[in-house]
């Protein structure tokens, strides 16, 4: 099994909280019933695997007689706008001269309506928090200035039919999510193209995949799966991405024939 990386700064307050716990002489059981948390949660909390609740930071630090200096921790315990292992990727996107982009079962994160990406996130499992879910829509919406931010950057979309099948949120928000599709497709910047399952190649089954290229000319691919995303510079890994991108691109339909696809789906409903 892999190392598991924990926030930095959920083990920085937690190390700071043992510390004092142990120069105030307590243990955890006798900590966990003066703030009312169990002691497991204490040692989750010192361990960093658990953020610190402001309450148990409060009464401990007055507990252990920190004179503010543990409950100070609790600003940087700032919630994060995306998951641990999108952050990297999403620094590099943000500035990012040009990027192609796979989907096999959903839409494009640039291109989801806020009804959808709200159906698909708060959907997840197991369930996200209402709040987290709210942060989450917002910051993905936030990242769709980048289709028309100045300078403009290249995009390249290539959906399976499968993505443009899936009516996830029910019909109604199926239907305006695929309008929505036609409208970006229509942008200069911006190419589409639909992949039909009677053009699928097999390692087009094998998950999405992003390749763009950083304002140093740097390519970077990333590759997601379940609980997993791989986003590299190494050359070898990049260059096999690129040549899957481009056969699939290449079995895709051309944008012309892919928006009177998107077109007929549209009228299906």
């Amino acid at each position: 099994m892999g190392e598991v990386f924990l926030p930095v700064n959920h083990r920085y307050l937690g190390n700071q909280f043992m510390m004092w716990r142990q120069e105030a002489g307590l243990s955890r059981e006798e900590v966990a019933e003066a703030v009312g948390y169990s002691a497991e949660m204490v040692r989750s909390v010192e361990q960093g695997r658990r953020a610190c609740p402001p309450r148990m930071a409060e009464i401990a630090d007055e507990l252990f007689g920190a004179r503010g200096k543990l409950k100070a921790g609790l600003g940087y315990l700032t919630r994060e706008k995306f998951p641990a292992r999108t952050r990297d990727y999403i620094r590099h996107e943000a500035e990012a001269l040009s990027i192609w982009s796979y989907e096999c079962a959903l839409m494009p994160g640039l291109l989801q309506t806020e009804e959808y990406a709200q159906a698909l996130i708060g959907d997840r499992c197991p369930a996200l928090d209402e709040e987290t879910v709210a942060e989450r829509v917002a910051a993905r919406m936030a990242r769709k200035h980048l289709l028309t931010r100045k300078p403009s950057a290249e995009f390249s979309f290539v959906i399976y039919e499968a993505a443009l099948r899936s009516p996830m949120g029910g019909a109604a928000v199926h239907k305006r999510q695929l309008l929505h599709l036609l409208e970006a497709g229509s942008m200069r910047n911006v190419a589409l193209q639909v992949l039909p399952f009677s053009k699928v190649v097999s390692s087009a089954l094998s998950g999405s995949l992003v390749i763009l290229e950083t304002k140093d000319h740097v390519r970077m691919s990333l590759a997601e799966g379940q609980q997993m995303s791989l986003l590299t510079s190494d050359s070898d890994e990049v260059h096999v991405m690129t040549e899957r991108y481009a056969k699939f691109r290449m079995e895709a339909l051309n944008a012309e024939d892919s928006a009177q696809f998107i077109q007929r789906l549209v009228d299906e409903l």
